[in-house]
């Protein structure tokens, strides 16, 4: 670790402080006003965020010529590659099947709208929205993976061991998601550790990259089926 490398430690801290304490407020308040405008606002308040963190730190890491296999950058092989496939696929499957169970039976979208609660603020209601969720979802799938699974576990994996490193990377993951609540960071946290194993069984981001933007796209394609007939509001809905 150069004084660089704590540098953007610090920068990466400091986008996720912005995350929380300015985006997520200004889109809450935006939303006041018109929820649609809004979302796809937050949407690309995030993917400009994430896409900077990121490119800063390709910045860097290309500035000390490092090799990106040390970064998890490279593809696995042999029965690391064949598992993550399956695993992978295994998970493509069961989002799959949940949407078209949704798809075919309507009579679940009241429960399952209720479930969603207050986190359906943030997600996509018409088809142009689902267009920017897949986008922010593309983009959350490697940048994510690029900064909790690949560069936070390098820098801190020094100090404190592979599993360390990568337990206070999780921490900070499920942090980065407190925005959904108290379920929210739970579940963000469980999927996080299902990305970690994989990047830990298969030595590589990619397969992680891979599923986590399969976790969003398909989350977001669900939630599109949840929320596509519920008439458009301009403000908050009340209590929220």
């Amino acid at each position: 670790m150069t004084v660089s490398d704590w540098c953007y430690t610090a920068f990466i801290a400091s986008g996720l402080l912005i995350d929380h304490f300015v985006i997520w407020p200004a889109f809450l308040r935006r939303s006041e006003r018109d929820q649609s405008s809004a979302r796809r606002w937050l949407w690309g308040a995030w993917m400009s965020l994430l896409w900077t963190l990121v490119i800063a730190g390709i910045a860097l890491w290309l500035s000390h010529e490092r090799a990106w296999r040390t970064l998890g950058l490279t593809a696995p092989g042999g029965w690391p590659l064949w598992a993550s496939v399956i695993l992978v696929a295994g998970f493509t499957l069961l989002q799959v099947r949940t949407a078209a169970k949704i798809a075919r039976r309507p009579g679940l979208k009241p429960k399952l709208r209720a479930q969603l609660g207050k986190l359906s603020l943030a997600l996509p209601h018409s088809p142009d929205e689902l267009r920017w969720f897949v986008a922010a979802s593309l983009t959350a799938g490697f940048c994510e993976e690029f900064l909790f699974r690949g560069y936070l576990i390098w820098a801190f994996e020094p100090f404190l061991g592979w599993w360390g490193a990568a337990a206070l990377s999780l921490s900070g993951f499920a942090a980065a998601h407190a925005y959904q609540g108290r379920e929210g960071v739970i579940k963000s946290g469980l999927v996080g550790a299902v990305l970690t194993l994989l990047v830990a069984l298969s030595g590589s981001l990619i397969p992680a990259i891979v599923l986590h933007a399969l976790v969003d796209i398909l989350s977001g394609v669900i939630a599109w089926l949840i929320l596509r007939d519920e008439p458009a509001q301009v403000g908050l809905p009340r209590g929220a």
